[in-house]
């Protein structure tokens, strides 16, 4: 199996979003998640947890229309399967958001 970093981008952060919802669209948010979560079952390696902006080192940075605001850890045979098992993520919901898939390569001579 092959692992792949799921990064969720929205135009408002993760943050922003959480302090914005009543208690009933936060439990209706975490039920989504969970439904999705059950559904993709053995798929999910680390199902991952939002994020904050924390600190930059290195290059400029460019701004990004859309920035990351969680993640997840996920494993299947293929990018195409591990899409599959996104079809209908709950994070699509959101207008303006989306969904970026990286796969973990191996490090050279290890």
């Amino acid at each position: 199996m092959t692992k792949f970093l799921v990064l969720y981008r929205a135009p408002m952060s993760a943050m922003e979003q959480m302090s914005g919802a009543t208690p009933e669209q936060a439990q209706a948010g975490m039920d989504a998640w969970m439904a999705w979560a059950g559904k993709a079952g053995d798929a999910i390696v680390d199902l991952g947890a939002p994020l904050a902006p924390a600190g930059h080192i290195g290059a400029a940075q460019a701004e990004e229309a859309a920035q990351v605001t969680g993640f997840s850890v996920l494993q299947a045979e293929s990018a195409d399967a591990v899409t599959a098992v996104l079809d209908g993520h709950p994070h699509l919901q959101m207008p303006g958001a989306a969904i970026e898939i990286q796969e973990f390569l191996a490090i050279p001579g290890m």
